[in-house]
């Protein structure tokens, strides 16, 4: 992978997910795009759009949130290196509503590209399919989030589920972070009041577990919010990997490409 690659935290999250080779990765600098500076609370995508891209986030963070409701439910938070939006390949009407979490920056990406890509490489195909398999199980992980945890397991489990996603790309390396959110973000994120949420986070100060500092957040005490959470990241389909361990080089493919 080049040095300084634009798409380099895509690269980083296939290859947490799959078997890819350098050789695979390298087939990403060839990904057309238009750039696209958002502002915060702007709105990407919007209910009923039909989508005939994807939105590959590089910068900041992006979120769906429901449409229909008037609080601005949060349903999903997407990361660097996340395409917020893979499920348009195959359902290209949009449900629910894309918007920014604070400026953001999004490659805006055709999809004919990652159907190119697949049928180019089983590999990325295999990859892409397991990315998307991995948005759905962390959407079932929130159902679990909203139906069975109160509200301070709540917020420790989605704190350390965006915190692993972010190292999983190389960023919040020594848990600081710029915070994906505000308290009333996090309020709608887990169905929550604001009031709530700021009591929530004072307890979770004055339990040593982390500091909240106008836009950075850092987690004090990681294994103590884990204990919390009672987090295990295994839904999210991270294969554990060597430190600084490279993809492999090519070598015959045994997969069936998955058609797009």
């Amino acid at each position: 992978m080049q040095t300084g690659f634009a798409f380099s935290k895509l690269a980083d999250h296939l290859a947490s997910l799959a078997d890819v080779t350098t050789e695979d990765l390298d087939l990403l600098a060839e990904m057309p795009s238009t750039i696209a500076h958002f502002s915060s609370r702007q709105a990407i995508l919007r209910q009923g759009d039909e989508g005939n891209q994807c939105c590959l986030l590089l910068q900041g963070y992006l979120s769906w949130q429901d449409a229909q409701g008037a609080d601005g439910q949060i349903t999903s938070i997407a990361v660097p290196g996340d395409i917020a939006d893979l499920q348009t390949l195959y359902q290209p009407r949009i449900t629910g509503n894309l918007i920014a979490l604070g400026p953001a920056v999004v490659a805006q990406v055709p999809h004919r590209f990652f159907r190119e890509l697949s049928a180019r490489s089983p590999r990325m195909s295999r990859a892409l399919l397991l990315m998307l398999l991995a948005d759905h199980a962390m959407q079932r992980n929130w159902t679990i989030n909203l139906g069975s945890r109160n509200a301070l397991t709540r917020v420790a489990h989605l704190l350390c589920e965006i915190t692993t996603r972010l190292q999983n790309v190389g960023l919040a390396k020594d848990f600081r972070l710029s915070s994906p959110f505000t308290q009333a973000d996090l309020a709608a994120a887990c169905s929550i009041s604001p009031v709530h949420a700021n009591r929530t986070i004072q307890e979770l100060r004055r339990s040593n577990l982390l500091q909240w500092h106008g836009n950075t957040l850092v987690i004090s005490n990681w294994p103590g919010l884990v204990r919390l959470a009672g987090f295990d990241p295994a839904y999210l389909g991270i294969r554990a990997r060597e430190p600084g361990a490279r993809p492999a080089q090519s070598e015959p493919a045994k997969v069936e490409n998955v058609p797009a």
